[in-house]
């Protein structure tokens, strides 16, 4: 197990000051009844440039507003926010991993961001000890892994999957719908959950591949179905272009997508092809905590955006736990297993495999320019 920096014993302080600190201080006897540690770091682990950027920046401000926080409270005992950027790429992320377990100061990550990456670095965080809170990987298998430090802070593609199909089949009413992934781990996943929920309704099927961007054989199928509703499992990038190429090609169908197409960079590469489209989400909207996205704008100069809140719970439970001290692997594990507080989200608390207890699927739509709740799918 990997072995961490906690600060218990007094003559274990004071070597930790003087060694590894590199100065700092620590305290003890804080309002939670722990000892405080300090100059420890919480990662932020996924895409900050690359195709679905976006996700990302806005995933790593939500924990960043809550290391500033944190910071503000604790001035003489400050907690880092380091980032990996891994372009949401699964072959970058076992170097970046590999990288992270190394930095003993690292107490938690938020993150990975993405299915794919979670896939190829969550077996080194494990075999590291090194603690995970995922704010939106939602591929249902990463779960069922074994994973000890794993933890998901958001439903799994397992809710939002029957969600998207309990919309197209009872909201939009639509006798059939064509569906279509991205073959990567997420897209796939979600879209063949999609399939099996809708079952003979399904009016064909076609893969296609992240960086693509002529899907004329695609719309060829799709047009040729006459569905009359596309479902698309996949990233902002890539689903822009393909209704872009839908409707230049006078598909008048409904476009349903879900979580990784929540995001305005889908508005402004699709243009007005996106409107009416429908994207499922295991977040809440942002008027469901006020307080959260006023201090979340006030900082960063926009509103939050998909899944900046959940980062921000998951990054102030490492957080929490740094405050009384629970900075050792099996310590850290032990107390996120226990965690069960409020957060700005939901009542935060994980199960025995790290998943939330409690979900709830939104559904959005794009209404004059704009991504704005639609309705909560029960």
């Amino acid at each position: 197990m990997r072995s961490l920096i906690k600060i218990g014993a007094p003559v274990v302080a004071a070597a930790f000051a003087l060694s590894a600190c590199g100065g700092t201080t620590t305290s003890s006897d804080n309002a939670a009844g722990g000892d405080k540690a300090c100059d420890l770091k919480i990662g932020f682990f996924g895409a900050l440039t690359g195709d679905a950027a976006n996700l990302g920046i806005n995933i790593k401000n939500g924990a960043d507003l809550a290391v500033k926080q944190y910071n503000e409270k604790n001035a003489d005992c400050k907690v880092q926010l380091v980032t990996f950027d891994s372009q949401g790429d699964p072959s970058v992320a076992p170097g970046l991993a590999q990288k992270a377990v190394t930095d003993k100061k690292l107490v938690g990550i938020v993150g990975p961001a993405f299915s794919g990456e979670s896939k190829a670095a969550n077996p080194i965080f494990d075999k590291a000890g090194l603690n995970i809170i995922t704010a939106s990987a939602t591929n249902p298998a990463l779960s069922e892994n074994g994973w000890k430090t794993f933890h998901r802070i958001l439903g799994n593609d397992a809710t939002q999957g029957p969600a998207a199909a309990k919309y197209i089949k009872e909201i939009l009413k639509a006798e059939k719908a064509f569906v279509i992934d991205d073959s990567s781990e997420y897209g796939k996943g979600l879209a063949d959950i999609v399939r099996k929920d809708l079952g003979g309704q399904v009016a064909g099927n076609d893969a296609v591949q992240q960086k693509q961007t002529d899907f004329s054989g695609t719309v060829t199928k799709v047009t040729a179905s006459k569905a009359p509703a596309v479902f698309f499992g996949g990233y902002y990038a890539e689903a822009a272009l393909l209704v872009k190429q839908l409707r230049s090609a006078g598909y008048k169908g409904t476009f349903v997508a879900a979580d990784g197409v929540k995001d305005d960079g889908f508005i402004k590469a699709a243009g007005s092809a996106s409107e009416g489209a429908i994207v499922t989400c295991p977040c809440l909207p942002p008027d469901k905590a006020a307080e959260f996205s006023t201090a979340f704008e006030k900082a960063y100069g926009s509103p939050p955006a998909t899944y900046s809140a959940e980062a921000y719970d998951a990054a102030n439970v490492f957080l929490a736990a740094i405050a009384e001290g629970k900075t050792a692997s099996e310590d850290m594990t032990a107390f996120i297993k226990s965690y069960d507080k409020a957060g700005v989200t939901k009542q935060v608390k994980f199960d025995e495999k790290g998943e939330p207890a409690e979900i709830s699927v939104w559904a959005y739509k794009v209404e004059g320019g704009k991504i704005v709740p639609d309705q909560e799918v029960k």
